[in-house]
């Protein structure tokens, strides 16, 4: 829970409320750590990944868009060119 909060950037109850949606969902489940009952992990469903997959494609072309349109702008262009993966005619890399 405390790398889902960090990588949110939401605080730890936040981060609860967050992680509960979810499972009230059905797109992750909670799991106690075997070695320290105070631990919990989350992993996501099945149907979790079916829905990431399905927004990874529209999130990633929404980025490449936004991404193409900034090469446009002489104050944003170098930065849009420094981020990895983005060329003339392709989309970006898809992530793992």
């Amino acid at each position: 829970m405390q790398q889902v909060s960090r990588a949110t950037a939401l605080s730890p109850s936040a981060t609860t409320r967050l992680v509960t949606r979810l499972e009230n969902r059905g797109y992750l489940r909670r799991i106690l750590c075997d070695d320290d009952r105070r631990g919990i992990y989350t992993e996501l469903t099945r149907a979790g990944a079916d829905v990431l997959a399905e927004v990874q494609s529209l999130d990633d072309a929404s980025l490449t868009d936004a991404l193409r349109a900034a090469r446009e702008i002489p104050e944003l262009s170098e930065l849009a060119d420094a981020v990895p993966g983005l060329s003339e005619n392709s989309s970006l890399t898809p992530r793992p």
